[in-house]
């Protein structure tokens, strides 16, 4: 059963869960509030404890906002685009020859047809972003998934806006966002680890926070790094 409550200013998505405690959380990139709360809490109670963690929810998205945002990419020479953490520059090539992207040097190399228009291009990178993104998480989630125990039941790339991953324990579907691609491996390893924990522990209580230090041990500067670099302009919609 999912609703929506205000808290002051703030909308908040609420699901309620079969679980012991309520929990709050604010998700990049853009600050989306998330409560999760026991089957039997009504409404109004939510509303109360969500209000009286109103300050923490404002630092929360206050941090999120100031992060540093990528400005709208229109795919020409020498504009900077990143890869597993680094930045490389752009150097377009038209051609009447099939579309593709290649790393060469400090340089990413798009190919594409004559005439082809910013929003083709960006099709171009996004589909070498989600094949690259997968060379890499496959193999991730299967070392994970047999060090933790568990077993995904499929492994989604997707473009999300609110969050760098996400699982649903019921079904065992773990997603993880496509801009991931753009970043350190390390942040990849941390939605990798953490979505998968949520099938030992769906929520993010002491127990969860106990498999999380004992399975990854560095995942809170994981989580930081990742929460300071750059998100897509287009993502924030404040």
């Amino acid at each position: 059963m999912a609703a929506t409550i205000q808290i002051g200013e703030i909308h908040a998505d609420v699901v309620h869960k079969d679980i012991k405690n309520i929990h709050l959380s604010v998700y990049p990139p853009v600050g989306a509030v998330r409560i999760s709360a026991p089957l039997q809490m009504d409404l109004d109670t939510i509303r109360v404890f969500a209000l009286s963690k109103l300050g923490w929810i404002r630092s929360q998205q206050k941090k999120l906002r100031e992060q540093p945002r990528e400005t709208p990419r229109q795919y020409v020479n020498r504009e900077s685009h990143y890869f597993l953490g680094e930045r490389y520059l752009l150097k377009v090539e038209e051609r009447d020859a099939p579309v593709r992207v290649r790393k060469a040097g400090s340089k990413l190399v798009l190919q594409v047809r004559p005439g082809m228009s910013a929003e083709k291009r960006a099709e171009v990178m996004d589909a070498w972003y989600r094949h690259e993104l997968k060379q890499l998480l496959y193999p991730l989630v299967t070392r994970w998934q047999d060090k933790v125990g568990v077993q995904a039941s499929r492994v989604l790339v997707q473009r999300m806006k609110t969050k760098w991953g996400s699982c649903s324990p019921s079904t065992g579907v773990v997603r993880v966002n496509l801009e991931l691609a753009k970043k350190p491996p390390e942040c990849l390893e941390y939605i990798v680890v953490h979505e998968l924990m949520h099938l030992v522990e769906p929520t993010h209580n002491a127990g969860f926070t106990a498999l999380m230090d004992r399975h990854l041990p560095r995942w809170r500067h994981c989580r930081e790094e990742l929460n300071r670099l750059p998100v897509r302009h287009e993502e924030w919609s404040w």
